[in-house]
């Protein structure tokens, strides 16, 4: 690399090689931060990982030559300035959550190409204690999630790093900083909402804790709940619920605007739990809401007020299944095809 060079990829692999001597010792330091990891190995120093974008490094290298003489070299480099930096969270961070809730690396644009996925997914690592087995995997070109095989063991703790920065996400755009995160993993409550029989089952640690009357969706398609595994992700103690965020004209005679208490969200095409007084005389006996699990007011105050982020919440019943999208998807496939959706797998196929 000549001296004085601008623009230079923050993915660049940098050597420094001696001719006609050796070499004992070479720093990359930028301005500000850590210096450069690299290697030294015989008359080669290659560094590892990666540059941060918009960044002047110094370059020093000592060694000796053939008269044994010592010398030292610099030279400073520039690193380019992306026509767009890449932003990233780590998820959950600090928190308590139920055994359904996977660690996640969410972009806030997509990470395009399957290479550029794939070298994110290189990057990132995640300790469990106890140790359990797990799987990353891509639920869509912007979040990559890991989870369990089975769910998660009450108590885990979980540290997740993701040391991404220098790494190109799409054209034009690279990351600019590191993220990390750590949460726990509180106690094993699982629930059963049973579409047919308007019952939901609360089980921790596998017993019986509670049940309670709901209804769920009617019979039109595009009112039924959809069966499957479906987790917590949002607990919302006041909600206005407006069917034109779903796309619902106003003028549509299936339009509603609710406000309702106690909600808790578990897709992400607008299915609740949450307290419905309006349909107290139903809940146990037929289905009748537009998709949402129907609860009666006390009842739903006390699931909101013992239940997790993270908590998972089973669907049976219904001839609508979740797909893709719908919710968490880490358990809408089976562990052999979450797998199949890491990156590395799809490289190396």
């Amino acid at each position: 690399m000549p001296k004085g060079a601008t623009d230079v990829r923050p993915d660049t692999t940098l050597r420094v090689r001696a001719v006609g001597g050796s070499l004992s010792s070479v720093t990359v330091t930028p301005q500000k931060g850590k210096a450069v990891e690299g290697s030294l190995d015989g008359p080669q120093w290659t560094s590892s990982g990666f540059l941060s974008p918009t960044t002047t490094y110094e370059l020093s290298a000592t060694g000796r030559n053939d008269a044994g003489a010592t010398q030292t070299a610099t030279s400073t480099f520039t690193t380019l300035t992306p026509r767009l930096t890449a932003t990233y969270r780590v998820l959950p961070d600090g928190e308590t959550v139920g055994v359904g809730m996977p660690a996640m690396v969410v972009f806030d644009s997509p990470v395009t190409t399957p290479a550029q996925r794939a070298a994110v997914e290189r990057q990132v690592s995640i300790v469990t204690t106890p140790q359990q087995e797990g799987a990353w995997g891509w639920s869509n070109n912007s979040q990559l999630l890991w989870r369990p095989q089975t769910f998660w063991k009450p108590g885990t703790k979980v540290s997740v790093n993701a040391p991404l920065t220098g790494l190109q996400t799409g054209d034009g755009k690279w990351v600019g900083r590191n993220a990390a995160a750590t949460f726990t993993v509180g106690r094993a409550r699982i629930s059963t909402v049973d579409l047919k029989r308007h019952k939901m089952t609360v089980t921790e640690a596998g017993k019986v804790v509670k049940t309670y009357p709901i209804s769920g969706g009617q019979s039109t398609y595009k009112y039924i709940t959809r069966s499957g595994t479906k987790v917590i992700t949002e607990k919302l103690a006041h909600l206005t619920m407006d069917a034109a965020t779903l796309g619902v004209a106003k003028s549509d005679p299936g339009y509603y605007k609710l406000d309702v208490n106690y909600a808790m969200r578990v897709t992400n095409t607008g299915e609740f739990l949450h307290s419905a007084p309006w349909s107290v005389w139903a809940q146990g006996r037929s289905n009748v809401s537009h998709g949402c699990t129907n609860m009666g007011p006390a009842d739903a105050r006390e699931m909101f007020r013992e239940s997790l982020v993270g908590d998972v919440v089973h669907f049976t019943g219904s001839n609508r299944p979740m797909r893709p999208g719908d919710g968490m998807d880490a358990w809408v496939y089976s562990w052999k095809n979450w797998r199949a959706r890491s990156a590395l797998t799809a490289t190396q196929a």
